[in-house]
């Protein structure tokens, strides 16, 4: 999105590790996909009072995408998100750079944190509305819809949590972040939870710090390095011909970058 066609306070880039809470709230709800997300649940709410379904089967719907969210968020950040299928595909590399790449490059970047409208709804809605159709019709998949996009914004915000320069008052959430920044910032190959890290402990990719002493030296790349650009670069191409590597705020290219916004 271009700086002119940018809202309000978006018209500039933000970065959390420079952001109080309060910042964050602020940029939080003045983001278009937050907006949208809030437009289209309470849209889905309309829906849902044209054409109910019973409140049991409502809270059935709704409830089952809330389960389900865990699972979903962890197979597309384990397999699609750090996938390194995507950037060998012209016409992916750009939506693989801006959904995750870019956020690893600089995690505490505000703008690349929250996700891309034009991946994101279609994945709530790929797995709501069918789920929800199966258990109450018009009004159940309107109900798991509304479920869907407002545990988004909740996942959303808990993530912009992890990365602010603030310590959480609750151990639930400060334990989340610990976890997610040694995904960041230690070894991004394992804790791909958000929320919960009950699918990595499943799945064994759940860790402390001190059980992988060394660090991951495509933490920042996700993989993406100078070799493989040789070989797939539109990915680089997209980041102006650089490859970083190292921490974000020891980069000469990102400083500069960073002044200029």
């Amino acid at each position: 999105m271009s700086s002119s066609a940018r809202p309000g306070i978006w018209k500039r880039s933000h970065y959390l590790d420079r952001m109080t809470l309060r910042q964050l709230w602020v940029a939080y709800f003045q983001y278009p996909a937050i907006i949208a997300y809030i437009a289209l649940s309470l849209a889905s709410i309309l829906v849902w009072a044209e054409f109910p379904a019973s409140p049991v089967r409502t809270a059935l719907a709704a409830g089952s995408i809330v389960a389900a969210y865990p699972l979903v968020w962890y197979c597309l950040h384990r397999w699609v998100l750090h996938s390194n299928w995507m950037f060998k595909v012209p016409f992916l590399a750009s939506t693989w750079k801006r959904i995750h790449y870019d956020h690893h490059q600089d995690p505490n970047h505000l703008e690349v944190l929250f996700g891309a409208l034009h991946t994101t709804l279609p994945t709530i809605a790929g797995v709501a509305l069918p789920i929800g159709y199966a258990i109450g019709g018009i009004g159940g998949a309107a109900g798991a819809l509304a479920a869907g996009l407002l545990t988004t914004c909740v996942y959303e915000f808990v993530h912009c949590i992890q990365h602010l320069a603030y310590k959480p008052k609750s151990k639930v959430i400060a334990e989340m972040k610990k976890r997610h920044m040694a995904h960041h910032f230690h070894d991004e190959r394992g804790n791909y939870g958000i929320t919960s890290y009950f699918w990595d402990r499943a799945l064994g990719t759940f860790y402390d710090r001190p059980e992988r002493p060394a660090k991951s030296p495509t933490v920042f790349n996700l993989g993406y390095t100078d070799e493989v650009a040789q070989h797939y670069p539109w990915v680089k191409t997209l980041s102006g011909g650089i490859v970083a590597s190292g921490h974000p705020r020891k980069r000469g290219d990102n400083s500069e970058k960073r002044e200029a916004a």
